[in-house]
């Protein structure tokens, strides 16, 4: 299906890049994105997945707008305290791009109704900060084959990975991709939250933000993937590192 003249101006700058240009941006329109959490990850997530054209946007969150949260989630306004995170998503990126379908999803994503409220993604974009959360999601993803990115921060650090187990079931060990699992085999002691221990604001921007990247990656086919890899990055150093993550046979998920 062709671009409409008012998607070819739209995006424009899109369609320039050799790597993606017109079919990577049908891609996009054709495409639909789940996000799970609307706050500091998948605030500038959703914000750049609508700018860029995901066709289907669904949100997942069933918490209200706070004071404590506008330190760094921008996509809020002090005029949102008390309001439902997904709801004031819906307007501003409605707003902001009218030529996609944006939906909010006012609930608690568990290991009972993941796969139904994932089902139907070209990928997911994880941005909680909740380890039983994660290894839901992780689960669903790899039992419905569908490519989870995922994204981490507390205090001043910060990862990003994407993960594709779910295409890779049946294959040798050693040409299988990992899962979240594989990388956090065990729920941790205990688990720091933003909450407990900080966060710095521009930190969850510049992460929700590659976490974008790799979605529009993924989707596109642009450039090389991050499965199997995981950025890692210190922000009161400004270094960064990738590092290698292989499939563990024994996981309790893609193991086996």
């Amino acid at each position: 299906m062709s671009l409409t003249p008012e998607q070819l101006e739209r995006y424009a700058r899109h369609i320039m890049l050799r790597e993606i240009g017109g079919p990577g941006q049908r891609a996009l329109l054709d495409s639909c994105a789940v996000i799970v959490g609307a706050g500091a990850l998948g605030g500038p997530v959703a914000t750049y997945l609508a700018a860029a054209g995901v066709g289907k946007l669904r949100i997942i969150d069933d918490d209200l707008v706070s004071l404590s949260n506008l330190q760094r989630q921008v996509q809020f306004a002090t005029s949102d305290i008390g309001r439902p995170k997904g709801e004031v998503a819906v307007e501003r990126l409605t707003a902001l791009n009218p030529g996609i379908s944006v939906t909010a999803v006012d609930q608690r994503l568990t290991a009972a109704n993941a796969a139904e409220l994932l089902a139907g993604a070209d990928v997911v974009v994880d941005g909680t900060d909740s380890f039983k959360t994660r290894f839901d999601v992780n689960m669903a993803c790899h039992g419905l084959g569908i490519t989870l990115v995922s994204g981490a921060v507390g205090r001043w650090s910060a990862q990003v990975s994407v993960f594709k187990s779910g295409g890779t079931r049946g294959k040798p060990p050693a040409e299988r991709l990992p899962c979240y699992r594989c990388f956090v085999p065990d729920m941790p002691e205990t688990e720091e939250t933003c909450a407990m221990v900080g966060v710095m604001g521009p930190l969850t921007g510049m992460v929700g933000s590659r976490m974008a990247l790799e979605a529009v990656k993924e989707i596109t086919g642009a450039g090389q993937t991050m499965a199997g890899r995981v950025w890692l990055f210190d922000g009161l150093s400004g270094d960064s590192r990738t590092v290698k993550l292989t499939a563990d046979p024994a996981c309790p998920v893609c193991g086996g």
